[in-house]
């Protein structure tokens, strides 16, 4: 598809949430509370004329429908500001540090004030019928394989809650998630194509990862695409939870948009399956008002020469790889599980780099896979760690005694004591005889069946090698 001759645009917005506590109370950030339901309320909501004095179309979309909104809720996770029944309270100083920093990353320019904004929403995810919402910078970017991608702003503002299910004209709602704090990044149209939009995403979340300081999982970012192509007007794509579907989802507007001779601006629903749905108007100006509870925050020099710019994963990936000797693989696995991989390093002086990855991160998914067992912990991998040191062990032992720990057996290490090198080769040596015209694989089998635990595998190969010529 020649997406610069269909006049291809493209923008992202991302939504993220973030650790800590929620946004205008102090109540936990938790999105799924394990607790029972404590309290119940019911609500019947409807849209407020926005600053221009007129009522958003989305949201008269929404209150035609006439819902009623019953919410469920757990007192650990929700207090009366949820409930729309006291005003927010001072906004979380730690998650505005985080928008100042993130948006250093993203080398925008932090606005002089803060002022929140309440945003039109009354389809029920919103108790009081709006989102708070706060411009944090503007006019920034990020560098990709395609050039650089402008982004125009970076807001700081709230989760909306949970529906858990419709029935007629009754929606039910949990107010967990509602009010956790959302960094919201939004990009110009500079976007060329699907493949684009995939490494834009993709970027950006690598970039609010190496904060430290946001949810992970699925659902805890959300992606949402804007696109359009010539002669067409800005469709939403709404809901990317994995980058997987990006492409074809986009795609398929591009098609559905080359076919529609005459098309409205409007919101679409991303789907599970990669297709994408109807989902109403698209929302304009007319849905933002001033937030009167919130007052003006001043963003002052001291406050942002007081942030610290984080390492990015990616920069930290290329450090391991030159630091440690490791693949661009093992680098990646390294980082991503944020193990202290420089303490076992140092500890471990006399275990290569690569094992050590290996008995931290690959044997215990292997141990999983293989007999359905897990739950090895760091004072496990530092003990069979120590045996590899001291050399009581080879490294072929390593995962039986993993298994064995996980079985609460007690380790015998002498079962795997090793042999010198002499008397090594002189074993390798009886089982090349015995074993005349026999491929390499079958002969390293032949000596590790008999040395089980006891040798290195790489030691063996080489000492076969060197008997084969």
């Amino acid at each position: 598809m020649d997406y610069k001759k269909l006049g291809f645009k493209a923008g992202i917005e991302i939504h993220q949430q973030l650790e800590g506590k929620k946004l205008f109370c102090d109540c936990p950030a938790i999105v799924h509370d394990p607790n029972k339901a404590d309290i119940f309320l019911e609500r019947k909501l409807r849209a407020a004329a926005g600053e221009t004095g007129k009522v958003d179309k989305a949201a008269a979309y929404e209150m035609k429908k006439d819902k009623i909104f019953q919410y469920e809720a757990c007192s650990s996770s929700s207090c009366l500001v949820e409930y729309d029944d006291e005003p927010p309270h001072e906004l979380n100083k730690d998650c505005l540090e985080l928008a100042l920093e993130v948006s250093k990353l993203l080398n925008a320019k932090v606005v002089d004030e803060i002022h929140f904004m309440r945003k039109t929403v009354v389809d029920g995810s919103n108790v009081s019928g709006f989102q708070r919402t706060g411009l944090i910078a503007t006019d920034g970017y990020i560098e990709t394989s395609r050039g650089k991608v402008g982004v125009d702003s970076i807001c700081l503002e709230e989760e909306a809650a949970q529906k858990l299910e419709e029935k007629e004209h009754i929606v039910k709602f949990r107010l967990d998630r509602l009010g956790v704090a959302l960094l919201e990044i939004a990009t110009d149209p500079s976007i060329k194509d699907p493949e684009h939009a995939k490494e834009v995403s993709a970027i950006l979340g690598m970039m609010l990862r190496s904060t430290g300081k946001v949810k992970r999982g699925i659902g805890t970012i959300r992606q949402d695409v804007n696109v359009s192509i010539k002669g067409h007007p800005r469709v939403e794509l709404k809901g990317f939870q994995e980058l997987r579907y990006m492409v074809k989802v986009i795609d398929e507007e591009v098609e559905r948009q080359k076919k529609e001779k005459k098309g409205e601006s409007h919101v679409r629903k991303v789907n599970s399956n990669g297709t994408s749905t109807f989902m109403r108007p698209m929302p304009g100006a007319a849905r933002m008002y001033p937030e009167t509870d919130v007052p003006v925050i001043r963003v002052t020099k001291k406050m942002l020469d007081a942030v610290v710019l984080p390492e990015l994963i990616d920069d930290k990936v290329l450090r391991f790889e030159k630091e440690f000797k490791l693949s661009a693989e093992d680098a990646r696995i390294i980082v991503k599980s944020e193990i202290d991989f420089a303490s076992y390093v140092k500890e471990f002086k006399k275990v290569d780099s690569k094992i050590i990855v290996d008995v931290i991160v690959k044997y215990p998914k292997e141990i999983k896979k293989r007999f359905n067992l897990e739950g090895l912990k760091e004072n496990h991998f530092r003990e069979v760690l120590g045996y590899l040191n001291s050399g009581k062990i080879g490294k072929s032992a390593v995962l039986e005694i993993l298994v064995e720990i996980l079985k609460g057996k007690k380790v015998n290490l002498s079962k795997y004591e090793g042999i010198s090198d002499n008397d090594l080769e002189k074993e390798v040596k009886k089982i090349v005889s015995k074993n005349k015209g026999a491929p390499i694989n079958a002969l390293m089998g032949e000596v590790m069946k008999k040395f089980r635990g006891k040798v290195d595998g790489k030691k063996v190969m080489m000492l076969l090698k060197r008997m084969a010529k």
